[in-house]
Order: C-alpha cells, then structure tokens, then sequence
C-alpha cells in the first residue's frame, strides 16, 4: 500500500524539474497524477506539450497512472479546466502541489511592469486560481491537501527578485489563510521551500569565485530530494499538520517560523518621533532583522 494510494493529485509545472520529481513520486506512491504544464521557457514564453509527456512516460514505466493537462495557472478560466482534468480523468481531486512558475529576474530600480506582474501572474495568481477550483471538491468531500511550493527568496530576501520573492512570500500568506479558512473541512494546507538546482535556479550568477561556489554547492542538490516531504504533506499521515512552511535541502529538513513580534516598548504618556528615535530605537536595535540572503542563512554546506 502507498501513502497516496486511491488519492488524485494536480501537480502544476511538473514538466521538469521539483515539480516532475514531486509527480513522479506521487504516483509512486499510488496517486493518480495530472501533470500540468504548458512547457513554456523559463520566462515564460511559448510552448510545448513534450515536458508533460516526458513526465507521463517516466510515470508510466514505473506502472503509476496519469494524464496531461496544458492549460496556465495565470487565469481563472484556464485553471478551472486544469481541476475539471482531473474530474474527467479520474472522477475526484485530493491534492494540489502549485509548482508552476517563471523567473524575470531584474535589479528593483530597473524592474517592468510586464516583468512584476508576468510573475506575480503565475505565481501568486495562478496558486489562488488552481486553489480556489479545487475548493469546491474539497469542501464537499471535507477532505484536500494543499501544498504550495514558496521560496527561501520570499522568506529570506535575494537580490534582483523583487517580483519573485514578493509572490512567494505572498504564497506563504495565501497557504495559512486557506489553512484557517478551511480547516473546519478537513482540508490543509502547507508550504514547501525547495533547496534543488534546476532550469528555476540555472539562472544564478556564477561570475566571481564567491558565486561559482555558492553554485557548486546548489547543484549538488537534485530536485528529487524535495519530493518525499511533499508526498508526506499530501498524504493522511499528516492529517493534523496545516498552516505550516518546510524546507527540505539535500538530507535536512527545516520547519520555518513565521511572523510574531519579538520586541515591545511601552511609553505610558504615548510616542513622538523624537521619543522613538531617543527611546525606542536602542532598545530595538539589537533585534532589528539583518540584511541576509538565503545563503547568509544557509551558509553551511549542504548535508
């Protein structure tokens, strides 16, 4: 018996990459798989059925089951079609890994409009839209499982990924909400920052010595390593675990806190400006948030 054995699970992007490992692995462990893609660039530009049907024949080979779905995340109606695939396919829906993004990478002051809202379209908007067509089966069978694929760029902060890192810390926000909204039908929801070089992290500078080995160390993190804790959140044995972000690098698993005040002042005759700059802000200081990186964080090897 597999964990997923009988279940239905929607994996978005999952052409290449964390999200071709999660899928494979899905149906390994008895899901039924839909695998959405619509093989654009990492860009996001054109299109291709070949990564899906790439991802259905390794699924196939190793005896799971699954089915291709081409239609983008980034608008309401395309995203209905993704869920009603799985409806038509296979008669129900359990799961939703929102795996599917593209990367416009550009320093802030010289950041678009197309560049911030062509990722924020799929990201952001395109986890909301899957989601929300899947509600609608979830809440009638009172049972679902969301995992959301966020980034240490949104949690943390990264350079150049204005766009990226406010969608990601923008999914987070969305996983806990869904987790609160519909816990009362047995449906959870949870976030997974993968640790894996793929065509998403290919795009890493590598010019100085300093960043050729910050890449050396990601590459030796395969995306597969990202797959068994999204299997573990979509299955029953994590019936309680919802409104949670994990990580997942190399043979490590973190579980990452989230937002809650970490200092107070008190002032009984209230504040002014020059009273937050004199009182205040020493006594702050030492708890004010560094200005780190995901590698300033995770600055230790890989393990």
């Amino acid at each position: 018996m597999g964990m997923l054995d009988g279940k239905v699970a929607i994996v978005t992007g999952s052409g290449g990459g964390v999200g071709r490992e999660i899928a494979v692995h899905m149906a390994a462990a008895g899901a039924k798989v839909i695998i959405n893609d619509i093989g654009a660039s990492l860009g996001g530009e054109g299109g291709s059925a070949t990564p899906a049907q790439q991802t259905k024949a390794i699924i196939e080979q190793r005896g799971g089951a699954a089915e291709i779905n081409t239609d983008s995340v980034s608008s309401w109606a395309s995203a209905q079609k993704i869920v009603q695939s799985a409806m038509d396919h296979f008669g129900r829906v359990d799961i939703v890994v929102n795996n599917a993004g593209i990367l416009r990478d550009q320093i802030f002051h010289r950041m678009t409009p197309e560049e911030w809202d062509a990722v924020i379209s799929v990201h952001l908007n395109g986890s909301f839209y899957v989601s929300r067509s899947a509600a609608t089966h979830f809440r009638a069978q009172e049972s679902g499982s969301y995992v959301h694929i966020t980034s240490t760029s949104g949690l943390i902060g990264n350079f150049g990924q204005a766009n990226y890192s406010a969608a990601k810390l923008g999914i987070a926000a969305l996983s806990k909400s869904i987790a609160l909204d519909m816990k009362r039908y047995n449906v959870r929801s949870n976030c997974l920052a993968p640790f894996a070089w793929t065509r998403m992290t290919s795009s890493i500078p590598a010019e100085t010595p300093e960043q050729k080995a910050r890449v050396e160390k990601i590459m030796r993190m395969g995306p597969e390593k990202n797959a068994p804790l999204a299997v573990f959140l979509a299955s029953d044995a994590a019936k309680d675990v919802t409104g949670q972000i994990f990580a997942p690098r190399m043979h490590e698993l973190f579980l990452f806190s989230q937002n809650r005040p970490i200092r107070s002042m008190h002032s009984e005759d209230g504040w002014t400006p020059e009273k937050i700059a004199e009182v205040a802000l020493p006594a702050f200081r030492s708890s004010l948030v560094p200005m780190e990186r995901s590698g300033d964080v995770f600055s230790w090897d890989p393990v």
